[in-house]
C-alpha cells in the first residue's frame, strides 16, 4: 500500500504508517524535519502526478483558509484576495487529488471551504487533553473512530491548558508547531484506514 501525506514536513503521519510496514511518503517545499529519504520535496501537485497512490493525505495551508484569520483575511480586509486565491488553489488540489486517487483525506481547521468536511476531531478522542477543532474532508474512507476519548481530563484542565496550541507564544517556529498532526490523530489513520482496504480487497476477492 503506498500512501502519500502531501503538505507534511514533520513526518508524523508519514512515520505512522510506515512503522507498520506501508510505503508511506512524505512530502512538502520544504526538506524534511527528521532528513528523511522518504520524503519528496517539491510542489505537491507533482508529488501526486509522480506515481500511484493507494491513500493520499493531503494538509494544505491553512494561514489564509481558517476562521481564525478573519481579521486579516475576511471581507473587505487587507488579505482577502489571498483567501480567495488560497480558496481556488485549495479546491483544485482536492479536484485533482480525487481524479486520480480513489481514497483521499484533506485535513484543515474550521475554514471558510466551500466544500463541508465529512467530519470533525478533536485531540481529546485520539489521547490528547487538549483542543484543536480539525476538518477531515474524506474521499472513499470511513471516517476515523475515537481511539482514546480523554474529553473528560481536558474538561478539568485549564483554559490555556487544554488548548496551548492557540496560546503559543510568538517564534519563527509557532506555525510549524500549530499545524503538526497530533501523534495519536497519526496513529488512528495508520491503523483504522488499511483496516478498510483489506475488507474491500477480501469483498472483492469473494465475490
Amino acid at each position: 500500500m503506498r500512501v502519500l501525506v502531501a503538505c507534511e514536513s514533520s513526518g508524523t503521519v508519514r512515520e505512522a504508517f510506515r512503522k507498520l510496514g506501508y510505503d508511506a511518503w512524505s512530502n512538502d517545499m520544504l526538506p524534511a524535519d527528521d532528513s528523511s529519504e522518504y520524503h519528496i520535496q517539491g510542489d505537491c501537485v507533482e508529488a501526486i502526478k509522480s506515481r500511484e497512490w493507494d491513500l493520499i493525505i493531503m494538509h494544505p495551508p491553512c494561514t489564509a483558509l481558517a476562521v481564525s484569520g478573519n481579521a486579516w483575511y475576511g471581507k473587505d480586509m487587507p488579505k482577502h484576495q489571498e483567501r480567495l486565491a488560497a480558496i481556488e488553489w485549495t479546491m483544485n488540489l482536492w479536484k485533482l487529488a480525487t481524479s486520480v486517487c480513489d481514497h483521499v483525506c484533506m485535513e484543515n481547521p474550521v475554514g471558510v471551504l466551500p466544500i463541508k468536511p465529512t467530519q470533525y476531531i478533536q485531540p481529546y478522542q485520539f489521547g490528547h487533553p487538549e483542543s484543536k477543532k480539525t476538518g477531515l474532508w474524506l474521499h472513499g474512507l470511513n471516517s476515523l473512530e475515537d481511539t482514546d476519548n480523554v474529553k473528560e481530563i481536558h474538561d478539568s484542565l485549564p483554559r490555556k491548558e487544554r488548548m496551548r496550541i492557540h496560546y503559543l507564544s510568538p517564534s519563527k517556529d509557532r506555525w510549524k508547531i500549530r499545524s503538526k498532526t497530533f501523534q495519536g490523530i497519526a496513529d488512528a489513520m495508520a491503523a483504522q484506514w488499511p483496516l478498510q482496504f483489506s475488507l474491500m480487497f477480501k469483498q472483492k476477492k469473494e465475490a
